[in-house]
């Protein structure tokens, strides 16, 4: 039984790179917002208080939260579409580090109730987390495009 119609299962294969590179960008995005935090909890108290009124400790909060969420969900569905198009999961660089990944943003997500305790080292631990998720990434990215090339030609 094929509950997915074959005229649109190679668009599946299409929804994970773009998710990804999306992913990438709001990445980014949170790194900045999570060093602006950091200036702003470190700043002198005029800098401070102009520094304030960007929110940047709620915003990297809010994007690392739906950062969370796109990447549990990007990696199940990358795999689920490989699987679906496929009948086999490809394991090997590429999936394994995407795991790694999923789990290393977990672990970092859940230094959240520590850090808002002021606990230091848990702010160390996710900064070198997410620095080490942020490499990663970047390496995903580049060797996805090998993949979604040969998606295309397949197109």
């Amino acid at each position: 039984m094929n509950l997915i119609p074959e005229d649109i299962k190679p668009y599946l294969n299409l929804l994970h790179p773009i998710l990804m590179w999306v992913l990438l960008g709001l990445t980014v995005y949170a790194l900045y917002l999570g060093v602006q935090a950091r200036r702003t909890r470190t700043a002198e108290a005029e800098v401070r208080k102009e520094l304030i009124k960007g929110k940047f400790a709620n915003r990297h909060y809010q994007i690392g939260s739906l950062i969370l969420a796109l990447m549990v969900l990007g990696t199940i569905g990358g795999m689920a579409a490989t699987y679906i198009n496929n009948n086999k999961l490809f394991v090997g660089p590429h999936l394994l580090a995407g795991l790694g990944m999923t789990g290393l943003i977990a672990v970092s997500a859940a230094l959240s109730p520590l850090m808002q305790k002021g606990q230091d080292w848990a702010r160390y631990a996710h900064i070198g987390l997410n620095v080490a998720i942020v490499g990663l990434f970047g390496w995903q990215a580049v060797s996805g495009m090998d993949i979604f090339q040969r998606i295309l030609q397949n197109f």
